[in-house]
């Protein structure tokens, strides 16, 4: 069973403007409602850990980089539980589409026994987890768009 969770969203700022927020971890605490904190090299097998905010204190979470392509796409996972229980995918996804525009596609996905479980009991809150975040990229892009035109 799978529990997918995509976001798309129009961004009136350029990729590379995009890409530098969803890759300026060191800025997440200033935008970012769900991910408060984040580090990570973003070469794939490396970690990336996260400070999720899921409930009101954000919970520390070690994931791991399978792809990167810079200034498009990264990518990561959480290890598998045993006996296929709960995967994880996520990817970020930037693409130009216009002159001073692009598209943010946010793609999350459990699978495994696991996952009427824990969408049962997190469900609401990824939900509107991952659309803070999205929403943050867009504004935060917007706003560093709209400072450099100045």
């Amino acid at each position: 069973m799978s529990y997918v969770i995509d976001r798309t969203l129009e961004i009136d700022a350029p990729a590379d403007v995009v890409w530098n927020v969803i890759t300026d971890f060191a800025r997440y605490g200033e935008w970012n409602p769900f991910v408060v904190k984040c580090e990570s090299t973003l070469k794939p097998g490396d970690p990336i850990d996260l400070r999720v905010k899921l409930m009101a204190v954000a919970q520390p979470q070690r994931e791991w980089i399978n792809e990167h392509v810079p200034g498009k796409r990264f990518g990561y996972s959480m290890k598998p539980m045993p006996a296929g229980a709960l995967s994880s995918k996520r990817t970020h996804d930037v693409v130009a589409v216009g002159e001073g525009r692009s598209r943010y596609v946010s793609h999350f996905e459990l699978n495994g026994w696991l996952t009427p479980v824990v969408t049962g009991l997190l469900g609401g809150r990824l939900q509107a987890g991952f659309a803070g975040m999205t929403e943050g990229i867009q504004k935060r892009a917007e706003q560093l768009w709209a400072q450099r035109r100045r």
